[in-house]
């Protein structure tokens, strides 16, 4: 009923409300009226805070001139004295200025300040040039059907193709050699080793591993438990019947100085 007043800067109301709220509290002695007082102090800080906001006090607001002037007074020049002597040049200010006001600074600076950009964060890549659209003259109908069969000729043969062909070559290889000479096992590390390549080598392995895979190779240990390769085109009377389960993989690993 009394917000006016007790918003009123020139009232005390507001305090002495609460001054006996306090004197009522040390009375309570039911949950009833500990909520009436719960109540009351809630109502009081709102109007405490609606009256702290209507306060304009001198101490918050920042006066330029005021403080140019205290500025000027600490750097060592008396704007009383240099009204008192407008005949002398003026204007400047002592050469130890700069350096009381940094003195005067340090007293509150316990750390260098921390760096930061004033204008943003420096991008670490240049920015990438927009590149220049240039109107290009519409081509014949001739010229376009032309220029279709180069571009999709480049894209007929893929990395499947190329593995499947690499793969039929070595198998031709295996076979010729059984071939000219069944009786004589190949070594496996002779057939697939590359003198020159530790690349080539590799790739060698990788494919004579699908003939293992499809059942067209299979390898062997000999008398001194060094690996053979042998085609099973060739197999002798007798081992015609083995079934798949026969067949083994494993993963062999060959760093560069085992094939140097």
């Amino acid at each position: 009923e009394n917000r006016e007043e007790m918003l009123s800067s020139k009232s005390n109301r507001l305090t002495e409300a609460l001054e006996e709220a306090n004197k009522l509290f040390e009375k309570v002695c039911r949950a009833r009226e500990a909520a009436l007082d719960a109540q009351f102090l809630v109502l009081a800080s709102n109007l405490g805070k609606e009256k702290a906001n209507e306060l304009h006090s001198e101490m918050t607001s920042f006066d330029a001139a005021t403080f140019a002037e205290d500025l000027l007074t600490l750097m060592g020049i008396n704007r009383i004295e240099v009204e008192e002597n407008d005949s002398e040049p003026g204007g400047f200010l002592p050469r130890d200025a700069w350096q009381k006001v940094g003195e005067e600074a340090l007293k509150y600076f316990r750390r260098a300040p921390t760096f930061h950009y004033m204008l943003g964060s420096f991008k670490s890549d240049p920015p990438v040039a927009k590149q220049r659209i240039e109107r290009q003259k519409r081509a014949s109908k001739g010229e376009a059907k032309q220029m279709m069969p180069a571009q999709l000729n480049q894209m007929e043969e893929s990395h499947d193709e190329t593995t499947e062909k690499e793969v039929e070559r070595i198998l031709g290889i295996l076979n010729t050699l059984f071939e000219n000479d069944p009786e004589t096992p190949i070594s496996f590390f002779d057939f697939v080793i590359d003198p020159n390549s530790f690349a080539r080598t590799v790739e060698n392995m990788f494919h004579v591993s699908f003939l293992i895979r499809d059942g067209l190779a299979e390898i062997r240990l000999d008398d001194d438990k060094l690996p053979i390769i042998e085609s099973t085109k060739f197999r002798r009377v007798g081992e015609e019947n083995r079934g798949p389960g026969a067949r083994k993989q494993v993963v062999m690993s060959l760093t560069q100085e085992e094939w140097k």
